[in-house]
């Protein structure tokens, strides 16, 4: 019997190394996954992943360095999928749900318009190329695409038309 303790207690470790991984990124929310579009709803992009959702406590595990923004905005949690257009260019899909609007119009607020372009969508948002950023409600949206084209702009806007249609105030 004590031959086999070694590996039990290396089957517990693992087992406890999991769980905590797995506070901290959830995957497939059911609220959250409804937010983001199935492949080929929204022309060109294909979902290549699943959604994971990182709450308020685990940020720095995913915006390390940027956390802090969020949670003095009332951030309670963000989810993210990663996704693919015509097979080319990945992207990923970020939407943080926060306490109320007003905390999502205070990141919205606090990052710099720069080149960007005024898009209407949600209660606010702005094209900087190849990334689309747009709040509506309590939620804040962050498409970004690796590559830049002046397709892929336009898709952004329409991937992020699809999100905000599936936002509530």
């Amino acid at each position: 019997m004590r031959r086999n303790r070694p590996l039990h207690g290396a089957v517990i470790l693992a087992l406890g190394m999991a769980l905590l991984f797995d506070s901290g990124c959830k995957r497939q929310n059911a609220g959250s996954t409804a937010l983001f579009p199935p492949s080929n709803e929204v022309a060109g992009w294909t979902k290549t992943g699943d959604v994971r959702t990182f709450e308020a406590a685990d940020f720095w595990k995913y915006i390390d360095g940027d956390a802090e923004r969020y949670l003095k905005a009332g951030a309670l949690k963000v989810s993210t999928a990663d996704y693919k257009f015509q097979n080319k260019s990945d992207a990923v899909v970020d939407i943080y749900t926060m306490a109320n609007a007003e905390g999502a119009a205070k990141i919205f607020d606090s990052e710099p318009a720069g080149d960007a372009k005024p898009v209407q969508l949600g209660d606010g948002a702005r094209l900087y190329g190849q990334s689309l950023v747009f709040r509506k409600g309590p939620s804040l949206v962050r498409i970004v695409a690796y590559e830049a084209s002046a397709e892929t702009s336009q898709a952004i806007v329409q991937l992020g038309r699809n999100i905000d249609s599936r936002l509530t105030k």
